[in-house]
């Protein structure tokens, strides 16, 4: 079955019905995309210089602020989404059962509910300092148009790429930390990780692209996307290997980083590009990719701790 054409999924216990198909729209029933927006702000944070003199407390607060605001921009960023594609998600039966798209949810309240998503990230950016407010408000028109890039360019993986790491930027900023080198060795690292998977990602839509004239990497470089995926995968290496190296990772560090990309080599090998089974599976492992390298930054940033008494 089409990772499009879930017919239930846990909300549907517990939200009431009018709630659901709201639920649907943001991709709720798919966390992997919030858990990928997610990832770069905690390496963001974790990486930052100042976010070792923060209490634990703090340090908590701040996490949890960006969960929140990765569910809420997330689910913003898919109903901008739809808003703009529901016409061409109806012609294709992978998207015709979104809720726009099959008018279980009207024009109207897919905007109230846009409005209210927003309005959640905007209540996490309260608590944040204001250099992190701006950049973060910088990104919210691209966020918007977006979703006209796979309309105007072969790349539109590498337009998300841009916009969906803003969160490391964020995260460096509201630890009060200046920029430095290592803030755009790890923004750029982010971006090769997107432009990656979602490129992988993409491998299971070119047919329906293909009909309805979207563009995408995939569509551009046919069988050897899979090339684009593994140079993606070598600056990533390329990347976290500079990182670990300027922040000076323990050994602890370094394991997590190379079960993480040994991983990643490993499932790039096995992979077949036309199995959408596989595909998705290997997209999933994302989640744990990104989660392995936070464990690496985290116990990183335990051994810089300042010494007191």
């Amino acid at each position: 079955m089409s990772i499009d054409l879930q017919q239930s999924c846990w909300f549907d216990r517990f939200l009431p019905r009018f709630a659901r198909p709201y639920a649907r729209l943001a991709r709720w029933d798919r966390p992997i995309g919030f858990w990928l927006l997610f990832w770069p702000c905690v390496w963001g944070l974790l990486l930052a210089p100042g976010f070792v003199f923060f209490s634990i407390t703090e340090q908590a607060f701040l996490m949890a602020l960006f969960l929140i605001g990765s569910i809420a921009m997330r689910g913003a960023g898919c109903t901008i989404n739809d808003i703009w594609d529901r016409k061409l998600d109806a012609q294709v039966a992978r998207t015709a059962s979104r809720p726009l798209a099959a008018g279980t949810i009207t024009l109207r309240g897919a905007l109230i509910f846009l409005l209210l998503q927003c309005l959640g990230g905007l209540a996490v950016l309260y608590f944040l300092p204001l250099q992190a407010q701006i950049i973060a408000l910088l990104y919210v028109p691209l966020i918007v148009i977006y979703p006209l890039m796979k309309r105007i360019t072969m790349w539109p993986q590498a337009f998300l790429a841009i916009v969906f790491n803003a969160g490391a930027i964020v995260g460096w900023a509201a630890t009060d930390t200046p920029f430095d080198p290592l803030t755009w060795i790890l923004y750029g690292t982010c971006m090769l990780w997107t432009l990656g998977y979602d490129t992988l990602y993409a491998h299971m839509d070119q047919t329906d692209d293909a009909l309805i004239g979207i563009k995408s990497t995939v569509i551009r470089f046919g069988d050897r996307a899979v090339y684009l995926v593994a140079w993606c995968w070598a600056g990533i290496f390329a990347g976290w290997l500079a990182m670990g190296l300027i922040t000076g990772f323990p050994l602890f560090s370094w394991l997590m980083f190379t079960v993480a990309m040994v991983l990643q080599i490993m499932r790039f090998w096995a992979w077949a590009p036309e199995n959408d089974k596989m595909t998705l599976n290997y997209f999933k492992y994302q989640h744990a990719f990104g989660g392995m390298l936070a464990l690496a930054c985290w116990y990183n940033l335990l051994n810089h701790l300042p010494v007191t008494g």
